[in-house]
């Protein structure tokens, strides 16, 4: 394995306040990991007994984001992937899936928040052929991230950028899009970009739990429309299905999650 990446000093002594929720440690507690507080499992509870299918959403995700990486790296050949948001280390990150299909594949993962970064070391070993790094930065300031990621990735190379249940933290949408083109638009002809996140329109009791979290003190998480996470893909060639419920998107035989959720995504292809 290689050693650990030196890791940027300022956020990992920012205190971790353990009196609010905090989204990334909620969505541990849904997919069954130990990485969160009682706030955040209260926070949870409250949230599933509005809208219990909010557990399938948080599983549905990660499976679709495993489906993508597996489609980029053995159909499309990319080696090289930028996760910004990428939140606590669960099962199936993107450097396990990408490095166990092709262990020279490189990863750049990009998260702002102190227990996020104090858990990193687990993210941060690699194949002796490949590389992982991680970078202090919020998705808000992509020209950081690109400066830092240029250090382990080769932005002359496709890239697969990854930007999963992360936009929804932008409330404007214009600046949401906007960022979403300053990233690709350093990514060369090849690259991808593959993104989900949660969607308005589709399930009123979704809707109702999210508006009672963002009221909660948590940091908001806006949900958008299918039309609005359509248009993040504007200029690029979009894969087959498009952009449909994750589950929807090419799932895998026995896989079982209904067909209709409240969460969207794609992967769209650079020309």
């Amino acid at each position: 394995m290689n050693d650990p990446v030196t890791m940027p000093e300022p956020a990992e002594h920012q205190k971790i306040d353990t009196s609010v929720p905090h989204s990334a440690r909620i969505w541990n507690y849904w997919l069954g990991g130990k990485d969160n507080y009682p706030v955040d499992e209260e926070a949870g509870d409250a949230y599933t007994a509005v809208f219990p299918g909010i557990v399938t959403i948080a599983r549905s995700s990660r499976a679709f984001l495993r489906r993508n990486i597996t489609h980029l790296v053995s159909e499309a050949g990319i080696r090289q992937f930028l996760d910004v948001g990428t939140g606590l280390p669960t099962a199936q990150n993107t450097h396990e899936v990408a490095q166990q299909l092709a262990p020279e594949a490189r990863i750049v993962y990009v998260d702002n928040d102190p227990m996020v970064l104090a858990h990193a070391r687990a993210l941060l070993y690699s194949t002796p052929e490949g590389a992982t790094a991680y970078i202090d930065a919020n998705v808000t300031d992509p020209d950081r991230i690109l400066e830092a990621a240029a250090a382990t990735l080769d932005f002359d190379r496709p890239t697969g950028l990854i930007l999963s249940n992360i936009l929804g933290h932008v409330a404007d949408y214009d600046q949401a899009r906007s960022l979403v083109t300053r990233l690709m638009d350093a990514l060369p002809s090849g690259s991808y970009l593959s993104i989900n996140d949660g969607s308005r329109g589709i399930d009123p009791d979704f809707e109702q739990a999210q508006d009672a979290y963002n009221n909660s003190g948590a940091v908001p998480y806006n949900l958008r429309s299918v039309e609005e996470i359509t248009g993040f893909f504007d200029g690029l060639e979009l894969i087959e299905p498009g952009v449909v419920p994750v589950t929807q998107w090419r799932p895998e035989p026995g896989e079982s999650a209904p067909d209709v959720i409240a969460e969207h995504g794609g992967l769209a292809r650079k020309p």
